[in-house]
């Protein structure tokens, strides 16, 4: 058992999850760091503990059944805080030629990733009394753009996920967040996108200054989390100033 009150945060070992993982610390939280690289989590609990907070290294696989399961039997408590962060795009492909493998794989992360994580930590967000469940989803949630076909699926599917939970556990102690971001730069989403291509990833980002960073989401992700429990921040969209829609970004050369 733990006395700070417990923060899972998945997809943690780089980018958003990592930033988040850093900031609900500062907060308080003992925060629950999960990925599939065992390696950077070590390293980010050790950054963590150096500044002062409390923080459990746990490596799990969002699309592997048993290797949930097990995350749920090493919380040491009950949670107060779920981040379904862990997720990516892969590919920019038009949906006639895009990889079936790719669009399976982008599914499978973001929206059963989120699933099966959900169902796993019910009981222990319930058990907390008052818990908030975070969906980090995307503007390709409700915005199709051209290549995008296979992100913005699973990501508008995540979405109906997110909504659909928030009706089922109206009357529970339970709150069902959403933050969709526009473009943030991060040192993997892209790179990891263009299959390692850097020069693809970063055309992204050219010419905008200021796009979002992780830590911009880790923000958001402590505001809608440190609200009074009683409310609830149903859709949080941000998107950096030079980014006024997902078609329409200003650039300067």
């Amino acid at each position: 058992m733990t006395d700070s009150p417990i923060a899972v945060v998945t997809g943690a070992s780089s980018g958003i999850g990592a930033a988040s993982a850093r900031r609900l610390a500062a907060d308080g939280f003992h925060v629950i760091a999960t990925a599939r690289r065992a390696e950077r989590l070590t390293a980010l609990v050790a950054e963590i503990e150096a500044a002062g907070g409390r923080a459990t290294a746990v490596a799990a696989d969002v699309t592997d059944d048993a290797s949930v399961r097990a995350l749920a039997e090493a919380v040491p408590g009950p949670v107060t805080l779920l981040v379904n962060n862990a997720g990516g795009a892969l590919g920019l492909d038009p949906v006639e030629s895009g990889a079936i493998a790719d669009w399976q794989r982008m599914y499978d992360t973001n929206v059963l990733g989120t699933l099966r994580v959900t169902q796993a930590l019910l009981p222990a967000l319930d058990a907390s009394g008052a818990a908030t469940i975070v969906v980090i989803g995307s503007t390709a949630a409700f915005t199709p753009y051209e290549g995008g076909g296979g992100y913005a699926a699973a990501k508008h599917a995540q979405t109906a996920l997110a909504g659909t939970l928030r009706l089922e556990l109206n009357g529970r102690p339970i709150r069902v967040i959403e933050i969709d971001p526009g473009m943030v730069r991060t040192e993997e989403f892209s790179l990891t996108r263009f299959d390692g291509d850097a020069a693809r990833a970063a055309a992204v980002y050219r010419g905008v200054a200021e796009p979002l960073v992780a830590e911009d989401i880790a923000d958001c992700v402590s505001w809608v989390a440190t609200r009074p429990h009683h409310v609830n921040v149903d859709r949080l969209v941000v998107r950096p100033l030079a980014q006024a829609a997902q078609h329409k970004v200003h650039r300067v050369e």
